[in-house]
This record gives C-alpha cells, sequence and structure tokens, in this order.
C-alpha cells in the first residue's frame, strides 16, 4: 500500500489510483446507480484532487479527501437528476391533463348534432334566400306535412304550381347543401 503523503508524483498518485479505483467506483455507483456517471464522477474527482495536491496538508488521508469530492460530485448529480425528474413529471402531468381534456372533448363530440344545427341553419339561411312563394309552400309541404292538393286550395293556385315550387325550393336547399348530402347518405 502507498503511503499517502508521498503521492504528489504522478507514479505513485496513478497506483493509488489503480489500487483503489474498484472500491471508489463501488461507492460512487451504488448512489447514482449508473456505471458511467459513476466512472465520470471518479475520474472527474481524481483529477480535481490531483490538481489540488499542493494544498494537501503532509500526512492528509487521501482516501478521505477524495471519497469527500467523490460525496459532493455524486450529491451535486443526484441533486441535478432530481431536478430533472420534477420537470420531466411537470412536463408529463401537463401532457397527461393535456390527453385527457382531447380525450374527453373527442368523447364529447356528437357529429349528428353538430351536423344537425350546422344544416338546420343553412336551411333557414336558403329559405330566407326563396322567393316569399317558393319558401311558404315549401314550409307547409315539409314542416306542417300539408298535401299537395290542400296547400293548392289553401292558397288558390293548381297543384302543378304547387310542385313547381317545391321543385324550386329544393334545387335551392341542394345546391346550399351540396357539401352536406355525401355526409348525409352515409
Amino acid at each position: 500500500m502507498i503511503q499517502t503523503d508521498k503521492l504528489n508524483t504522478m507514479d505513485t498518485f496513478t497506483r493509488f489510483f489503480q489500487e483503489n479505483r474498484d472500491k471508489f467506483l463501488s461507492f460512487t455507483n451504488s448512489y447514482v446507480r449508473n456505471k458511467a456517471e459513476a466512472e465520470d464522477i471518479l475520474m472527474e474527482s481524481m483529477i480535481t484532487l490531483w490538481e489540488n495536491r499542493e494544498k494537501w496538508e503532509e500526512n492528509s488521508n487521501m482516501h478521505a479527501l477524495l471519497l469527500t469530492i467523490i460525496k459532493n460530485r455524486a450529491l451535486n448529480h443526484l441533486a441535478h437528476e432530481q431536478v430533472r425528474l420534477r420537470a420531466e413529471d411537470e412536463i408529463n402531468t401537463h401532457k397527461q391533463r393535456e390527453l385527457d381534456l382531447r380525450i374527453s372533448t373527442l368523447e364529447a363530440c356528437e357529429p349528428d348534432s353538430i351536423f344537425n344545427t350546422e344544416i338546420q341553419h343553412i336551411v333557414r339561411k336558403a329559405l330566407g334566400k326563396m322567393p316569399e312563394q317558393s319558401r311558404h309552400i315549401f314550409i307547409l309541404s315539409r314542416y306542417q306535412n300539408a298535401p299537395n292538393k290542400m296547400i293548392a286550395e289553401q292558397l288558390g293556385v293548381s297543384i302543378k304550381s304547387v310542385e313547381f315550387h317545391i321543385t324550386k325550393a329544393l334545387k335551392i336547399l341542394r345546391l346550399e347543401l351540396k357539401d352536406y348530402l355525401i355526409s348525409l347518405f352515409l
């Protein structure tokens, strides 16, 4: 075993490192639980110990010094990991809330209701564009289920005139609802 008070030469320091590497690596890895990170921490700690060799007091316990450096670096690493994990948790929680919202919104979506409301709006708008006589005859025929003969008698027009106005109204509606006709038959 090397005397720790004679570690100020590269050869003796290298031997100290080689003799103690495995136990310090094992100690480091027991906390960081990542062999590559443990090796990085050990190497950085050894470099720090070497770079500060002029500060060692004679008969310093190099094992304790190195262990203290490793401990502090491992603590820094674990604290950083803790911050990273908390940030990931917050991001994941936000993403989970957003996903839950999208799922519930999609589950609540009723395409029939949406289309019905939209189609009714378009029909009302189309009825507003129709000539008054065509609109009146169409409403009597489709909304009040009045037979063509009864409409003709009520308005004092021929059945052919009633059929003409209904056909005219249907053409206007087909034109206004052209984008929805495909979905109506699916």
